[in-house]
């Protein structure tokens, strides 16, 4: 009976990581490219009362044993990069990448972090900047009298200046891809950094042979938690909760019995 209070307090451990994490995703359904994690289990060791396949006679052997499991861990929090809506600004420096694809960005101690988010602004100097003020990469400023600013699909940032009809070409958006992005490291602000398990980027124009995305200006890219999917899953993992405490208290009861017996 100890097995059992022990593998129902994981349980209970288990599910109180998932409801953290299924309030992290409903905080952030309003977060500009921000993308739903989803908690992953692993069965915990097994305690082996009868090997499977151990020899039952001189011709036989056990066909199925006796394993009595000792409870459960959360293993992972994965990462679903899925495509969220798009809502429209009307915001010339609002981005959006329709298929794979990471915006570049240079942070204060110079290396680079990725995001799905592309609202970005001017800074004083005219570079575009996220909304914590770090630039893009590579760099591209926009001068004072530019009047309207055209990001084409492949990346491409051009602007007009007051009494010219010719468009002035302010730079190249690059976008960056990992061959497995659930493996990407999340920092906050919107932002990932590279780790052994999302692998190096692979860095190109949008749209290109590399099988990145295209750019959408004046739009954004919301965030993909399903509020509903959410609520469901918060629903599971109440009850889920509530059934290994059950558990505590069945067991606890049968020692309470064992006690008595001595009385």
């Amino acid at each position: 009976m100890i097995r059992a209070l022990y593998s129902a307090a994981s349980g209970m451990n288990a599910q109180q990581m998932n409801v953290d994490n299924i309030a992290n995703n409903l905080a952030n359904a309003n977060t500009t490219g921000y993308k739903a994690k989803r908690t992953q289990f692993q069965d915990l060791i097994y305690q082996n009362m009868v090997q499977v396949g151990s020899q039952a006679g001189q011709q036989t052997v056990v066909p199925s044993g006796l394993q009595v499991g000792l409870g459960t861990r959360p293993a992972a929090n994965e990462t679903i990069f899925s495509q969220g809506s798009f809502s429209e600004t009307d915001n010339p420096l609002d981005l959006v990448i329709q298929g794979r694809g990471f915006f570049q960005i240079r942070q204060p101690d110079g290396t680079l972090a990725y995001t799905r988010d592309g609202s970005f602004q001017l800074d004083r100097n005219g570079n575009i900047v996220t909304s914590s003020g770090n630039p893009i990469d590579p760099q591209i400023t926009i001068p004072p009298q530019a009047q309207t600013i055209t990001i084409a699909a492949d990346g491409t940032v051009s602007y007009t200046q007051p009494g010219q009809t010719a468009t002035q070409l302010a730079g190249q958006i690059q976008l960056a891809n990992f061959q497995n992005p659930a493996g990407l490291n999340g920092i906050g602000g919107n932002l990932f950094t590279v780790t052994d398990a999302s692998g190096l980027p692979t860095v190109a124009n949008p749209g290109g042979s590399e099988g990145l995305g295209t750019l959408m200006q004046g739009y954004q890219e919301q965030s993909n938690v399903s509020i509903v999917n959410e609520f469901i899953n918060l629903i599971a993992a109440q009850r889920g909760y509530e059934a290994n405490s059950k558990v505590v208290k069945a067991a606890d009861e049968m020692y309470q019995q064992v006690n008595n017996i001595a009385q």
